[in-house]
Protein backbone atom coordinates (compact mmCIF):
# COMPACT_ATOMS: atom_id res chain seq x y z
CA UNK A 1 0.00 0.00 0.00
CA UNK A 2 1.44 3.33 -1.05
CA UNK A 3 0.88 6.81 0.33
CA UNK A 4 0.50 9.79 -1.97
CA UNK A 5 -0.08 13.45 -1.15
CA UNK A 6 -3.43 14.67 -2.47
CA UNK A 7 -1.70 17.40 -4.49
CA UNK A 8 0.36 14.82 -6.41
CA UNK A 9 -2.68 12.60 -6.91
CA UNK A 10 -4.60 15.57 -8.31
CA UNK A 11 -1.76 16.51 -10.66
CA UNK A 12 -1.42 12.94 -11.95
CA UNK A 13 -4.97 11.65 -11.46
CA UNK A 14 -5.22 9.51 -14.61
CA UNK A 15 -1.80 7.96 -13.98
CA UNK A 16 -2.71 7.30 -10.33
CA UNK A 17 -5.97 5.59 -11.31
CA UNK A 18 -4.20 3.58 -13.97
CA UNK A 19 -1.62 2.40 -11.44
CA UNK A 20 -4.31 1.16 -9.06
CA UNK A 21 -6.27 -0.51 -11.87
CA UNK A 22 -3.13 -2.14 -13.29
CA UNK A 23 -1.46 -3.32 -10.08
CA UNK A 24 -4.43 -3.64 -7.71
CA UNK A 25 -2.35 -1.89 -5.05
CA UNK A 26 -4.36 0.61 -2.99
CA UNK A 27 -3.08 4.16 -2.70
CA UNK A 28 -3.75 6.11 0.49
CA UNK A 29 -4.14 9.84 -0.03
CA UNK A 30 -2.44 12.08 2.50
CA UNK A 31 -3.43 15.68 3.26
CA UNK A 32 -1.52 17.73 5.83
CA UNK A 33 0.13 14.55 7.09
CA UNK A 34 -3.15 12.70 7.68
CA UNK A 35 -4.69 9.79 5.82
CA UNK A 36 -7.90 11.16 4.28
CA UNK A 37 -8.97 8.68 1.60
CA UNK A 38 -7.90 5.70 -0.44
CA UNK A 39 -8.09 4.73 -4.07
CA UNK A 40 -8.75 1.00 -4.39
CA UNK A 41 -9.42 -1.34 -7.27
CA UNK A 42 -12.97 -2.30 -8.11
CA UNK A 43 -12.12 -5.86 -7.13
CA UNK A 44 -11.07 -4.72 -3.65
CA UNK A 45 -14.21 -2.62 -3.35
CA UNK A 46 -16.37 -5.61 -4.32
CA UNK A 47 -14.58 -7.81 -1.76
CA UNK A 48 -15.13 -5.18 0.94
CA UNK A 49 -18.82 -4.91 0.06
CA UNK A 50 -19.18 -8.71 0.19
CA UNK A 51 -17.50 -8.82 3.61
CA UNK A 52 -19.80 -6.07 4.90
CA UNK A 53 -22.85 -7.92 3.52
CA UNK A 54 -21.73 -11.14 5.22
CA UNK A 55 -21.19 -9.33 8.53
CA UNK A 56 -24.59 -7.65 8.27
CA UNK A 57 -26.24 -10.98 7.52
CA UNK A 58 -24.52 -12.62 10.50
CA UNK A 59 -25.61 -9.74 12.75
CA UNK A 60 -29.19 -10.03 11.51
CA UNK A 61 -29.18 -13.80 12.10
CA UNK A 62 -27.84 -13.28 15.63
CA UNK A 63 -30.53 -10.67 16.32
CA UNK A 64 -33.22 -13.05 15.04
CA UNK A 65 -31.93 -15.83 17.30
CA UNK A 66 -31.77 -13.49 20.30
CA UNK A 67 -35.31 -12.28 19.66
CA UNK A 68 -36.60 -15.84 19.30
CA UNK A 69 -34.85 -16.95 22.49
CA UNK A 70 -36.13 -13.97 24.51
CA UNK A 71 -39.74 -15.06 24.14
CA UNK A 72 -40.84 -11.44 23.92
CA UNK A 73 -43.45 -10.61 21.26
CA UNK A 74 -42.29 -8.83 18.12
CA UNK A 75 -43.33 -5.23 17.52
CA UNK A 76 -44.38 -4.44 13.95
CA UNK A 77 -42.35 -1.77 12.15
CA UNK A 78 -45.44 0.38 11.63
CA UNK A 79 -46.00 0.47 15.42
CA UNK A 80 -42.42 1.56 16.00
CA UNK A 81 -42.64 4.23 13.31
CA UNK A 82 -45.90 5.57 14.71
CA UNK A 83 -44.44 5.72 18.24
CA UNK A 84 -41.44 7.63 16.85
CA UNK A 85 -43.67 10.05 14.94
CA UNK A 86 -42.52 8.87 11.54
Amino acid sequence: MSNLPTSKARDAFARTLGRVARTGEPIVLIRRGKRVAAIVSVEDLDRLAAMEDAADSADADAAEREAAESGEPRVPLETVKKAAGL
